[in-house]
């Protein structure tokens, strides 16, 4: 199944349904008075969580829903049956935002969450409710309401513990394969991976976490290069991010620079996310000499100015792999327990991911439009040579 983590969907609530005009009429009874009926209310229009989904690709093919309109009411004081609602299920990790208003409706980070993206119609009256001492014939009656309408676009961001950060070719894939059941394609060539993925690293009884891979970075990445650009919003809702360097790259580039932008990208994108909890993982430390291992990471500690920890792995062989998972382990329980007991914590953590939204759809529409700048400069340069070459033909 093709990934898609945006989409654009029209919403649309039912009408409410008109009150009806009636009087009651039967044998020996010649002014009955009015018995018109209300209107139905109009259905609603709602979002909920759906765990067994992972992609907006159906959002791409059925791009516009529409809840039931309530019916009329009816003589005899029968009031309107009322429209049904309408129920559409999103991957969990959805952000629903209103395209008009830039509104932020819901984040659904928790599976069966549910949220009324659209309301329905207020009902009609009838006439019966326009009766009084004064005017018992009353031939007033009230339509219904229309339903809500609202232009949504739909963004995922993958739910995930620890997220991979790194350069093509630097071994996300490679680790996440290593430490759980996940498959991504693994081969010797730029951009093996196309898509995130996701992969369940378990250590044990209740000690499990989610691991997600997601393309590699390039430099420009921030400003629409390569496949990162596209993914890099994945990250946010992340605990902490590893930073993956490989010591020992194909193009012989300096690991240290390609660190060094990595850093760089990550900050122009987001700085809200450049300074999340970043772990620096030294990979493929099996095809170097410890002397230059060792020398690699004095110079990446001085480029970076970073004083934590930097880990050793080779995700290829397994080496230094569960020391790193016990250690991120035992800081994503950390972070659970502190985010089920510590609610100042539990609203920093939310005030956080609400400004690295904010910030990263910023970015994101900043080179949509730069990029559709750029098409249509190269449209009119292109119709401006034709033209040109028509002239000389000429």
């Amino acid at each position: 199944m093709k990934f898609v983590d945006e989409a654009e969907i029209v919403v649309e609530a039912g009408n409410g349904g008109s009150g009806a005009l009636s009087f009651r009429r039967e044998k020996y009874i010649e002014r009955g008075g009015p018995d018109g009926g209300d209107g139905g209310l109009g259905g609603s229009v709602y979002l909920q969580a759906d765990a067994s989904l992972n992609t907006l690709v159906d959002f791409r093919f059925q791009p516009r829903y529409r809840a039931q309109s309530g019916a009329p009411g009816q003589g005899r004081n029968c009031t309107g049956r009322g429209g049904d609602d309408l129920v559409v299920k999103v991957p969990v990790g959805t952000t629903v935002i209103d395209v008009d208003t830039e509104e932020l409706i819901a984040d659904l980070r928790v599976a069966d969450e549910i949220v009324m993206v659209a309301k329905g119609g207020v009902h009609g009256l009838g006439n019966t409710r326009f009766k009084s001492s004064t005017n018992r014939a009353p031939r007033k009656t009230t339509k219904g309401k229309p339903g809500e309408v609202r232009k949504l676009q739909l963004q995922l961001r993958l739910v995930a513990d620890v997220g991979l950060l790194g350069l093509p070719n630097a071994g996300k894939s490679t680790l996440i394969r290593s430490v759980s059941a996940a498959t991504p394609k693994v081969a010797n060539y730029p951009f093996t991976t196309l898509v995130p993925s996701l992969g369940v690293v378990s250590l044990g009884m209740e000690r499990s976490f989610v691991m997600a891979d997601i393309p590699g970075l390039i430099e420009g990445a921030s400003e629409g290069a390569g496949l990162g650009f596209r993914f890099l919003k994945h990250l946010s809702r992340t605990r902490l991010l590893l930073h993956l360097v490989d010591v020992l790259p194909m193009d012989q580039e300096d690991p240290v620079e390609t660190a060094v932008k990595i850093a760089a990208e990550l900050r122009k994108f987001s700085p809200t996310l450049a300074a999340k909890d970043r772990w620096l993982v030294l990979n493929k430390i099996d095809l170097i000499e410890p002397e230059a291992l060792a020398e690699i990471k004095e110079r990446i500690r001085a480029a970076l100015n970073w004083e934590g920890k930097i880990y050793e792995i080779s995700g290829i062989s397994g080496l230094g792999c569960n020391e790193l998972c016990n250690a991120l382990m035992d800081e994503i329980i950390e972070h659970r327990e502190r985010l089920a007991t510590d609610e100042d914590y539990a609203a920093e953590q939310q005030a956080l991911e609400a400004e690295m939204a904010f910030e990263i759809r910023r970015t994101i529409e900043a080179n949509k439009a730069a990029r559709r700048a750029l098409r249509q400069q190269a449209e009119a340069e292109e119709f401006d040579d034709d033209w040109d070459d028509w002239d000389d033909e000429d």
